[in-house]
């Protein structure tokens, strides 16, 4: 009979941790840039800022999507697409 090696709860937690942290930061650092985008954009077309906080709010969603995308294609403590992060 083979022997299945699964790794302990304390390495599975810290993984989640990790891969929870790095999702996170990448979302709101999406957010933030597109908001930031956003705003120079609509200011001199006198546009609304919640059209900004509305593009910041549509990136950071795809940025999650990506991330979470990330985490089922590949067994990994990242949130990046690439291979090896």
């Amino acid at each position: 009979m083979s022997e299945i090696n699964l790794p302990d709860a304390e390495t599975v937690v810290k993984t989640a941790k990790t891969y929870g942290r790095d999702l996170l930061e990448r979302t709101l650092s999406t957010f933030l840039q597109a908001f930031i985008g956003g705003i120079v954009v609509t200011t001199p077309l006198d546009g609304s800022m919640w059209y900004a906080a509305g593009a910041g709010g549509v990136g950071a969603v795809l940025a999650l999507g990506k991330g979470l995308i990330a985490r089922w294609r590949d067994v990994t403590n990242s949130a990046s697409l690439a291979k090896g992060v």
